[in-house]
This record gives structure tokens, C-alpha cells and sequence, in this order.
């Protein structure tokens, strides 16, 4: 892996967590992710499933944790099942995880190699009553692929009918959502990274540069700091492509008075920053273009101060939605008349703001937390509204990512990346 090592105690932490919300004599079984073809012997690079990788540490394809916290045997409390490491491995792919790295990594003492799970899976689920299976339900959830934890969850249902089944996902959805300092630190880290790639490309940005050169930059900072690179598509959106809100096809010449909607964020040890930054092509701002920005970042200012432990996140964009509408109102965007005949599913603001505001962020992009709860303390969230204005050929965005803390606004992990309009400006115009 690029990044430095984790401390452990975040996952025994985590594990401990996750142990204590299940039933009496239970057990619950997390997988890997698959490595995905792509065609002949070519594979996708791989990406951990983030579940066993915030129980574990272990990122690492073909792995296994079971958690059986009543066992009668104490060593399989917690067991870890990896591909066992050999010589033939280490010369062509490079030496995996030996079972005292994985401790190391982990704090798990158990540790088998995959060839005996069917053994020991046999063994720990005649003294179970119940298994928890790990399934993705994420209100933004793809399910169009199979993946290997929905082939083993099709497996124990099938070998295992008598067990009760219970779903993991209910429980890390409400701890993945609050995050260990340990977890804060490293997100902090891949907001580090992003705010190097943005400066770097400050200096950058000329007109007749190309969107997929300024991925470029972004890609070259974010690898130089132990970055696997970006934690999600990034979006170099200029001029009207800004207006396409997941323009992902960075193929455009930038021109001489548009704007560039960038958002992009690094990820790093498999967390995600998401940063969104609007600059001008020729390093300033018409008038009208400042207007909206200013807007868009007041907006986005009075927003974060909601973000306080008890907020309802719909009640949360109710009021957000209150803000813009005023902001654009002054823009001369709406009329009163506009928000009197306004329809309430859909609001007069929603012509230019479409979005939402805020999503939870951590290991995921997107991350777990449950939305109709409230807010806590140590949660992260975006705030990113926007103004999009395709009669007049550009859109703005603005988006930080904040935790939640117990008295007071939240504290800003991209605090000392550049927004204000004046210092982008003085930036991009630097000799």
C-alpha cells in the first residue's frame, strides 16, 4: 500500500464497536472485495471493500473476518482467513499479508489461510445460532454486479438454512458514520493532499489549457503524496459543462473568460476528501460571475454553521433551500412571484440548485449514516451548494468537508484550501 501504516487500535476499536450491537451467540462474516476483469488477462485495479477493510485494516484481495464473540473457543472470537503467501507469489505479484503482518495490521491473533474457512465455517456454525451477513443498502447503492459477498450470503442460506440471519448493515451504518480521531486524521490527510493538487494548479490554469490536463496536475500531486489518486471521478467541468452536473468527460478547451467547476478530491488508506472549486480561465472574475460566487459562498457559509449535533438532515435542506432562494432573489434569478406560485415538491430555488447540500463522507464518497437520524458529533459532512446558470454559459460550486463537533460550528478539514474569490484571484495572478 502507498499509505503509512494505521494503528491498529482503530480497527480493534471498530471491531469492539460492532461486537457489542450483536445478538446473543451470534456470528457475522465480512469479505473482500473481488478484483474485476476487464477483458483477456486485464483486471480493474483492486479496491478493498470498505466494510472489512474499517473491521481489519486488511486490505488485501481474497480475505475473510468472521467475528464470533460467544464462541466456546476463544481463539475464533475473531479470525482472519488469508491467501497463503509463497514464493511463486512473492516473485510475481509481490509477498501477501504473512499471518504476523497481519496481526501487525489487525491486533487479530487468529489468523488461517483461506484453504481451511470451509473447515472452520463448519465447525463455528454448528455452535451459532445466528449469522450476520454483510449487504450494501445504501440509499445510493449499485447492486448491477454480483459480488463476492453476495455469493457467499447466496452460499450460508443455502449450506445453513436452520441459522437465523441478521444483517450487518443496520449497525455499521450508524458507527461508520461517527468517526475515531484515528479516522479523522487520515481524512484530514487526503484533504492535505487535495489542497496541494488545487494550489498546484492554480499556477497552472491559462486559457487553451485542456480539462484533462488539469486532471493531470490534480493526478501528479495526489500520487507524490502516497494518494492511490482520486477518490471518486473527478469533474473538470468549464464554461456550460459546468451545468452538467456529473460532466466527467474532461475532454474541453478552457476558454479565455469561462469558469472551471472543478470537483475533485484524493483519497488516501481508502478515505475520500470531496472538494468542489470554481475558478476563472484568465485568473479573474468578471462581475457577474463574482456575484454568484459570492452568493454561492455565502450559502454555503450559513449552511455549515447548521451542521450541529440534533440537526434533521431534510429539515437541515429546508433551510438551506430557504438561503438560496433569497441569494438568488438578489441575483434577480427569482421573482417573489416565482416563490409564491412555487411548487412546494419542487421549489422555485431547485431551477438553479438542484441538489442536495450535504452527504456524509468517510470511507465512502457517500459514506454510511443513517439520514432520517440526527446528526452527531464526529460525523463528516460536504457542504457544497451551487448555482447553475446555463443562459449565461458557466455554474458555480462550492463544497468543504466539516465535522460535526459538540458545541460551536464544525470544525473545516479544508480549511486552508483557497475559496475566497479575492485570494483565488491573487493566486492565479501571482508571478
Amino acid at each position: 500500500m502507498k499509505y503509512n501504516k494505521i494503528n491498529a487500535d482503530l480497527f480493534i476499536h471498530n471491531r469492539e464497536n460492532f461486537k457489542n450491537k450483536m445478538v446473543s451467540n451470534s456470528l457475522a462474516v465480512f469479505n473482500s472485495n473481488d478484483v474485476y476483469p476487464i477483458g483477456a488477462d486485464s483486471t480493474m485495479p483492486f479496491q478493498q471493500d470498505r466494510n472489512i477493510f474499517y473491521l481489519s485494516g486488511v486490505d488485501q484481495e481474497e480475505s475473510i473476518l468472521v467475528l464470533y464473540p460467544e464462541c466456546p473457543n476463544p481463539k475464533h472470537r475473531e479470525i482472519l482467513f488469508l491467501t497463503e503467501t509463497n514464493a511463486h507469489i512473492a516473485v510475481w505479484e509481490g509477498e501477501k499479508l504473512t499471518k504476523e503482518k497481519a496481526l501487525e495490521t489487525s491486533g487479530i491473533k487468529t489468523v488461517y489461510w483461506l484453504q481451511d474457512f470451509d473447515r472452520v465455517m463448519k465447525e463455528i456454525m454448528s455452535q451459532a445460532d445466528t449469522i450476520y451477513i454483510n449487504t450494501n443498502e445504501h440509499y445510493r447503492a449499485s447492486t448491477a454486479t454480483e459480488t463476492r459477498e453476495d455469493r457467499f450470503n447466496k452460499m450460508v442460506r443455502a449450506q445453513f438454512p436452520a441459522h437465523k440471519v441478521e444483517k450487518s448493515n443496520p449497525i455499521l451504518q450508524r458507527l461508520r458514520s461517527v468517526k475515531h480521531k484515528i479516522e479523522l486524521d487520515l481524512i484530514q490527510e487526503a484533504c492535505n493532499i487535495t489542497e496541494k493538487g488545487f494550489r498546484r494548479l492554480l499556477n497552472f490554469v491559462k486559457p487553451g489549457v485542456w480539462e484533462y490536463n488539469i486532471e493531470a496536475e490534480f493526478m501528479h500531486e495526489f500520487l507524490n503524496n502516497r494518494s492511490k489518486g482520486f477518490a471518486y471521478t473527478p469533474i473538470v467541468a468549464s464554461g456550460n459543462n459546468a451545468n452538467v452536473l456529473h460532466y466527467i468527460e474532461n475532454n474541453q478547451q478552457c476558454k479565455a473568460g469561462d469558469l472551471i467547476l472543478l470537483d475533485i478530491g484524493a483519497e488516501y488508506a481508502n478515505y475520500a476528501s470531496d472538494m468542489s472549486r470554481t475558478i476563472p480561465v484568465s485568473g479573474t472574475f468578471s462581475k457577474r460571475q463574482k456575484e454568484v460566487y459570492n452568493a454561492v459562498n455565502r450559502v454555503k457559509n450559513e449552511a455549515t454553521k447548521m451542521l450541529v449535533p440534533g440537526t434533521i438532515w431534510a429539515d437541515y435542506h429546508v433551510e438551506v433551500g430557504k438561503l438560496m432562494t433569497s441569494e438568488l432573489i438578489g441575483l434577480g434569478l427569482l421573482d417573489k412571484a416565482d416563490v409564491q406560485n412555487e411548487n412546494k415538491d419542487w421549489p422555485a430555488y431547485k431551477k438553479y440548485f438542484m441538489h442536495g447540500t450535504s452527504h456524509h463522507m468517510g470511507l465512502d464518497t457517500h459514506d454510511y449514516g443513517i439520514l432520517h437520524e440526527p446528526m452527531q458529533s464526529n460525523m463528516v459532512f460536504t457542504v457544497e451548494p451551487g448555482i447553475y446558470i446555463p443562459d449565461e454559459g458557466f455554474g458555480i460550486r462550492l463544497e468543504d468537508d466539516v465535522v460535526i463537533q459538540d458545541s460551536g460550528a464544525p470544525f473545516n478539514l479544508m480549511r486552508n484550501i483557497p475559496i475566497e474569490a479575492d485570494e483565488i484571484e491573487t493566486l492565479m495572478n501571482e508571478a
